[in-house]
């Protein structure tokens, strides 16, 4: 064992954030720990680290184990800049991130002692990139401040690393290394992260905080959630069935004391006792309950939805892309991927045309209304509050209408006075999802929209765009959302716009025999003009399902009507045991009527001949009773 948390309680403002929170970190553990935003995560990790007292508990580190920790602000403090600033660096330098990069597409694919080793010549280019001046911090991207941030810390080889949100501000073939690199770390990792997919490929073990309390466990980020959901989903059957069951005995109780007979009111008051004495269960937290984002489009846009040709763009000596076509169909969710600085943010904002292109056409098709999503949440105003934010963009809203609306968003209260420039990233995000929502756009075009949202916010964005009959074009880094929600992938990768049709895993499954179609042609055609880097396309998806034979659909409807019949039979049963019941009880009623009566309570023999009648319909009652009671079940 590296590590042992026990019993961990931490309040703020009296407010509990962490109660009884205990775990165990064994050798060669993969953990994540996951949560929602303010689950108290990174309050955890700062305790395990010395660098905040919990109230109550114990940290303990096994004699001679170190830590490595890096959080998730250390990495990304100070301006970012574009890459062509680094030319101004030494040319020594130059040739050291060279060789970095060389290296670290070599660990891609690397493992065992041949990754140790090229991990050991990456550590050293790192101290000497870093040691001979390579840049001031402040001049770093943050991905790139990242990348100095980890090898730092991978220089100590500690016992136990533990990231908090290492894959932020990282690209997707950063992320991809650094995924080889820690499944081959011969030691612990504990992992935040709200990155799925990374926590995926990494983590076998997963320690949730919810509502002030962990659990643990055992899996990938993929078991977890089918774990938590089946544990959820018979915490909720239980509860609805015994639900059903109190209102079903309930029904009961109520039938039974209608009938007004001695026997059938000391039945009801059985099943009311046996109804007191019911362990009700409380109702079970509603999954993704808070947070509220339908996305429907006001009109439907015509077939062609945008249409992009020969488009290029460059920012002074440095080249985005050149005479780069494509087209979006109505109803198509397609996501564009590609390294960090290769143009992504740009085509969509050349497509909303906040910026001009150098050369080439853009068309939107008919109907199409435009919603976008900016990561720098450009469309929000700062000085504006949150109320404001909504009420002047939707003048016809209501107060009430716009309070319900940022209520959806988790803004209540006075909430909707804050300006918008004192929210957080997160905060901001849900802000520009609410106006996105109220815009009704047939077309949206989203710029890294799980950018700070924790898990549940990603998962609930995810739901309403699947349930989306519009059209989406987005940028992400987010291969877990993507490969949810898309259903095409544009590849921006060595100048070349490359379509696979299908998810994120189709794409994995492809690319490479793409990329070395793309090298192939780019040889062969190296004096063919202008036009070498236009889109190229992927084949068709993958097969679909195989289609349910006849045989089997007219089972199923076999089997359903039997079952319609059955159903129709017992009701049938239940009302004609209800009709007699009603007769029986009537005709006693008739009887005690006629016994009382002056002419008959005289007449000995017609006084038998009613009581055996009322005795054998007693008989019969308490059997329809008991034939009742079931059929009711």
């Amino acid at each position: 064992m590296i590590l042992s948390v026990s019993n961990i309680h931490k309040s703020f403002n009296e407010i509990p954030v962490l109660r009884n929170v205990s775990f165990h970190i064994e050798d060669y553990d993969k953990a994540a720990i996951v949560g929602i935003n303010g689950a108290g995560k990174t309050t955890l990790l700062r305790i395990i680290m010395g660098e905040l007292s919990a109230d109550e508990g114990i940290v303990t580190v096994s004699r001679d184990k170190t830590i490595g920790y890096l959080s998730q602000h250390e990495a990304v403090s100070g301006d970012n800049t574009i890459y062509d600033e680094l030319l101004s660096v030494k040319q020594e330098l130059i040739d050291l991130e060279q060789k970095m990069r060389a290296v670290e597409l070599q660990m891609k694919t690397a493992s065992g002692d041949a990754l140790q080793q090229l991990m050991n010549a990456y550590t050293n280019l790192t101290h000497d990139f870093e040691t001979g001046g390579g840049r001031s911090v402040s001049t770093l991207s943050g991905g790139q401040k990242t990348r100095v941030a980890l090898g730092k810390l991978l220089l100590l080889k500690p016992d136990l690393i533990i990231l908090d949100e290492p894959t932020n501000h990282l690209d997707m073939s950063s992320i991809t290394w650094l995924e080889t690199y820690l499944l081959n770390y011969r030691g612990a990792v504990i992992i935040v992260s709200h990155d799925r997919y990374f926590l995926d490929r990494i983590a076998n073990k997963v320690i949730e905080l919810d509502n002030t309390r962990a659990t643990v466990f055992t899996g990938n980020y993929s078991d977890y959630a089918a774990r938590k959901e089946a544990l959820r989903a018979a915490e909720y059957s239980a509860y609805m069935k015994q639900q059903q069951e109190i209102r079903h005995q309930e029904a009961v109780i109520e039938k039974l004391r209608s009938f007004n007979r001695e026997k059938s009111i000391r039945r009801a008051e059985s099943r009311v006792k046996m109804l007191n004495k019911l362990e009700v269960l409380d109702k079970p937290t509603e999954v993704r309950a808070d947070m509220h984002l339908t996305l429907e489009p006001k009109f439907t846009s015509g077939n062609d939805v945008l249409h992009v040709e020969e488009l290029s763009k460059s920012f002074g000596s440095l080249t985005l892309f050149e005479h780069l076509s494509f087209d979006i169909k109505k109803g198509e969710h397609v996501a564009i991927i590609g390294d960090n600085g290769t143009g992504k943010t740009t085509i969509l904002k050349l497509i909303n045309e906040l910026t001009a292109p150098d050369t080439g056409e853009i068309r939107l098709g008919s109907n199409v209304a435009v919603g976008y999503y900016d990561q720098e949440h450009h469309v929000l105003h700062m000085e504006k509050t949150l109320f404001e934010e909504i009420s002047d963009d939707y003048p016809s809203l209501t107060n009430t209408e716009i309070r319900n609306t940022l209520a959806a968003f988790l803004f209540t209260g006075d909430d909707v006075f804050k300006q918008v420039r004192t929210l957080s990233g997160g905060e901001r995000g849900r802000v520009s999802l609410a106006k996105l929502m109220l815009s009704e756009a047939n077309f949206l075009i989203l710029d890294e929209p799980t950018n700070h949202l924790d898990i549940m916010s990603k998962e609930i964005l995810e739901d309403a765009l699947n349930a989306y009959t519009g059209t989406v074009l987005y940028v992400s880094h987010d291969r877990y959302f993507i490969n949810k929600t898309a259903s095409r992938i544009l590849d921006l990768n060595r100048h070349v716009l490359t379509s696979y049709l299908g998810n994120y895993e189709y794409y994995l499954e492809k690319k490479d025999e793409q990329l070395a179609l793309i090298d192939a042609a780019a040889q062969a055609k190296t004096s063919a003009g202008p036009h070498a880097g236009s889109l190229s396309a992927a084949g068709a998806a993958g097969s679909a399902a195989q289609p349910t034979s006849s045989s089997d659909t007219k089972q199923d409807w076999k089997a359903r009507k039997e079952q319609q019949a059955a159903r129709r039979k017992k009701e049938n049963e239940l009302r004609k045991c209800e009709e007699a019941i009603e007769q029986l009880e009537t005709r006693n009623s008739e009887i005690d009527l006629l016994m009382a009566s002056p002419g008959i309570c005289t007449d000995v023999v017609r006084l038998q001949e009613l009581n055996r009648e009322k005795e054998e319909n007693e008989a019969k009652l308490n059997d329809l009773y008991e034939k009742w009671e079931l059929l009711s079940e």
